[in-house]
């Protein structure tokens, strides 16, 4: 390993991919599977973060990306939907046990640009995406049964949007794109299966990262409505509404950002036209973003991981990248 501008240099993937999913295991292991190198791929690979070394694991059955993927409670990966050229239904599970993927139930709706979101009671919900045009249409997943079945619709149709579960259960979606730019922002409540409104961003905004704080107010940054935006803001779920926070020193879409254990938000890469290598922290104390040491490749599309040392994992990028490296808060 190498140190760079504070940044460490770890091991090389076998596969130089962008939108990717990075899943932190119970074994603190992290899997990367799917994504693209121009064509879907469905390779996987796993980072043993005691070794700084990368090895091949099982291949997911249908090549993908565009997906997510869920860690369970279980300890196996869901990874529903996505796109290879046309808009998956079928989910897959990773089983770390034995390094292999298998099918579980089709989505009602193929979907990718979608969000997943493991919930208090261990069923995963998705919501929106895109199956050609953007879809308002919710489900879950009971890992008990392996089926998904209908929840709820959202108030709006959306993909490339957030979701975040709050400290009371409920889930945050918030943002996106239906064809324009929406500043709108809905709760689901699993106790109901229903979506009510909650207050709009000051900002529309798409592929911004969404990050829940120990305060429980979710932190949005970045973005996209036309241009790159370097602005942030807070929602606080006790009222119901969101207030701007400081702006990031660079606009950027396509970004990652992990909280940190000491309660930092880390943000990193993205795009604001060129891939970027710039990082920086924001302190909620304080309300503003400093600066932290670059990346040593740029990146967007990348994928990133908090370990359970406290390190952030931050692999792949736009331009097919197979190196990874380290953040040390």
């Amino acid at each position: 390993m190498y140190m760079f501008s504070g940044l460490t240099l770890t091991g090389n993937m076998s596969y130089g991919l962008y939108e990717r999913t990075a899943s932190l295991l119970t074994s603190g292991k992290v899997l990367i599977a799917g994504g693209s190198n121009g064509s879907p791929l469905k390779t996987a690979e796993l980072y043993d973060p005691s070794t700084g070394t990368w090895a091949l694991t099982g291949s997911m059955v249908y090549n993908r990306y565009y997906h997510k993927a869920c860690l369970l409670a279980n300890g196996k990966v869901l990874v529903p939907g996505g796109w290879n050229g046309v808009h998956i239904f079928t989910t897959e599970l990773y089983d770390p046990s034995t390094g292999t993927w298998s099918f579980t139930g089709n989505l009602t709706y193929g979907r990718y640009y979608n969000t997943a979101s493991l919930l208090p009671n261990g069923k995963v919900l998705v919501a929106g995406g895109s199956n050609g045009g953007a879809l308002n249409a919710a489900e879950l997943y009971d890992p008990s049964t392996g089926a998904w079945t209908l929840t709820g619709n959202m108030i709006s149709s959306r993909y490339f949007h957030t979701a975040t579960v709050l400290q009371t259960g409920k889930v945050l979606v918030a943002g996106g794109s239906n064809g324009g730019y929406l500043n709108t922002a809905e709760l689901y409540d699993p106790s109901t299966g229903l979506w009510t409104l909650t207050g709009s961003m000051s900002y529309s905004r798409y592929e911004h990262i969404a990050s829940l704080l120990a305060n429980g107010k979710v932190l949005v940054a970045g973005g996209f409505n036309g241009a790159s935006l370097p602005t942030a803001e807070l929602y606080d779920p006790s009222i119901g509404t969101w207030t701007l926070t400081g702006s990031m020193s660079y606009s950027r879409f396509f970004h990652t950002a992990s909280v940190l254990a000491n309660g930092k938000v880390f943000v990193a890469g993205g795009s604001n036209g060129v891939d970027l290598n710039t990082a920086e922290l924001y302190d909620s104390s304080t309300g503003s973003w400093t600066l932290t040491s670059n990346m040593s490749h740029t990146r967007s599309y990348l994928a990133s991981s908090l370990l359970t040392d406290g390190r952030v994992l931050i692999a792949c990028g736009n331009l097919g990248s197979s190196s990874s490296e380290l953040y040390q808060p």
